[in-house]
């Protein structure tokens, strides 16, 4: 357990992290219509990864910034965790709702235990495999409101899939810890995302040279300013500092608990926006974050008893 100064240390830096984390797909959602979802990316990205560079320099150091022989594996698991994962959720959100983005997102807890399972062969116990069933049937019903074709109104199955694909992308990157020991969690999501941010712009210049998506204006880009800085200082910079730091006191098990509630965010930011919901969609997101509680707890419990 951690110590009583710690945790409220935790509580402080994960809050932040869940604050700006929680409106993201809101936010996002309705900028995607000013600014198409490669430029939103990548542009995100471009300014998040010069004020992480510089904290970097202030924090650690500028011999930080040397990879030491590192740079493949940090750019193979950068272009996974900012590029893939960027490109993906954005493409799909511009297609589906946020609350969908959010609950699949929500996802990625048990998507690490399955691919913890696959890649080394560790079998999850058999209560977090159920636990994974009730969240994946947690998200089929918000996703069809208990009807297939609900999910295929508005190419929502297809935003769906796309925003699925992102939540694997960072799935994979939370497994690159073991190719960086001894780097800081700051050193490590600043090396990593360095790659990742060039991958991001690549894949912008390459849609906007193919005529996939138009260079924006001066005055499109003016006309979100604030949901750029939110984007940028918030969600980026802040939300991954919180989530380190929350993590660096309270353990990855409790951050995750607390991360449940950025669903609960979500659907509260859309309901406050005017967006009704079904009493199968709050069943289902209901069923999700209980479920992804319930492991969460279990696994605790394990780790006190070990």
């Amino acid at each position: 357990m951690p110590s009583h100064h710690n945790l409220l240390r935790g509580i402080a830096w994960l809050g932040i992290a869940i604050l700006s984390w929680g409106g993201l797909f809101s936010v996002a959602k309705r900028t995607l219509p000013v600014l198409d979802p490669f430029f939103l990316g990548s542009a995100r990205y471009a300014a998040g990864v010069l004020l992480f560079i510089a904290i970097l320099w202030i924090i650690e150091g500028k011999q930080a910034l040397r990879y030491g022989g590192r740079f493949l594996p940090a750019a193979v698991y950068g272009l996974f965790g900012f590029t893939a994962f960027n490109t993906f959720v954005w493409w799909g959100l511009a297609y589906t709702r946020p609350e969908h983005a959010s609950i699949i997102m929500a996802l990625q807890t048990p998507m690490i235990a399955i691919a913890v399972w696959l890649t080394r062969g560790l079998r999850p116990a058999p209560f977090t495999i159920g636990c994974v069933a009730a969240a994946v049937c947690g998200v089929l019903l918000v996703v069809t409101q208990g009807s297939l074709s609900h999910a295929f109104e508005g190419g929502s199955l297809t935003g769906d899939l796309l925003v699925f694909l992102g939540s694997v992308s960072w799935v994979i990157y939370t497994m690159a810890g073991s190719h960086f020991s001894g780097w800081s969690p700051l050193r490590m999501t600043v090396l990593t995302c360095i790659p990742g941010t060039i991958g991001l712009l690549a894949i912008n210049i390459f849609t906007i040279a193919n005529g996939y998506s138009l260079l924006p204006t001066f005055e499109q880009i003016w006309s979100v300013k604030w949901q750029l800085g939110y984007f940028v200082v918030f969600t980026v910079v802040l939300g991954v500092l919180g989530f380190n730091n929350g993590v660096k006191y309270l353990g990855a098990l409790n951050a995750m608990l607390m991360l449940t509630l950025v669903p609960i965010i979500v659907f509260a930011i859309e309901a406050w926006l005017g967006r009704s919901f079904a009493a199968v969609e709050i069943g289902g997101a209901a069923l999700v974050v209980a479920a992804l509680a319930a492991n969460n707890l279990y696994l605790r419990g394990i780790s006190r008893s070990v």
